[in-house]
């Protein structure tokens, strides 16, 4: 049975769109059963609506207080059936009434090599300190920034001298083959976490030969 996730997004949605597209293809095994939006008119509300998934516009301004808005989103994903929530560009704190709900089941994709340059600037602070080799990854979500156990990371080069939005754009198209490729072990039950240990137990399909320009470790899989 597909895995049912939903995705929490603030923004274009192009994560979003890169799981819809491995759906589509029939390499990932998930069906999104909600996207929630809290900027009204983003464009990943467009891009679900195209791909004929339900798309909820929830305003955070209109709540007093994050709580609040949370609860709001719990019971939207809950009477969705939400079996994994998957944050794709969401520029909002979880709080606990939201990570509670969902104990264990909220992930997350981070433009930066954590735990280095946590938060929302963690591509460009990367960047700006001059680092050799920067990337991106995929941890669970918990009540600090940027913190949760590391599920998956890719590697990139980071050149001297070039524009940010060159680095960045290397950094997005490693997000949209590693983030499916997580979605994929939670369907397949291979995820297994000890403490901050995150284990990906052994699956049916081969493993991707490293490319010169990138590591991605656990390494992707045929069709990532």
């Amino acid at each position: 049975m597909a895995l049912k996730i939903a995705i929490l997004a603030s923004g274009s949605g192009t994560n979003a769109q890169s799981m819809f597209d491995k759906i589509r293809a029939g390499v990932l095994d998930a069906e999104v059963v909600l996207v929630i939006c809290n900027r009204p008119g983003a464009q990943v509300l467009e891009r679900a609506r195209r791909a004929g998934i339900p798309a909820l516009e929830l305003d955070h301004t209109a709540c007093p207080d994050r709580e609040s808005f949370d609860r709001i989103m719990v019971e939207a994903l809950q009477e969705a059936g939400a079996e994994l929530i998957v944050l794709a560009g969401y520029m909002r704190l979880l709080t606990p009434v939201f990570l509670e709900a969902f104990a264990g089941r909220v992930i997350n994709i981070h433009p930066a090599l954590l735990p280095s340059f946590p938060g929302v600037r963690g591509a460009a602070d990367a960047r700006a300190w001059g680092v050799k080799i920067s990337g991106c990854t995929v941890h669970f979500v918990d009540e600090e920034v940027d913190h949760g156990a590391v599920i998956v990371q890719a590697a990139v080069p980071a050149l001297p001298g070039e524009p940010p939005e060159d680095l960045q754009q290397r950094i997005h198209a490693m997000e949209h083959r590693i983030y499916p490729q997580a979605l994929q072990w939670f369907a397949e039950g291979r995820i297994h976490v000890e403490g901050r240990d995150v284990h990906v137990l052994p699956g049916s399909r081969p493993r991707l030969a490293p490319d010169r320009d990138w590591l991605v470790w656990p390494p992707l899989e045929e069709g990532f």
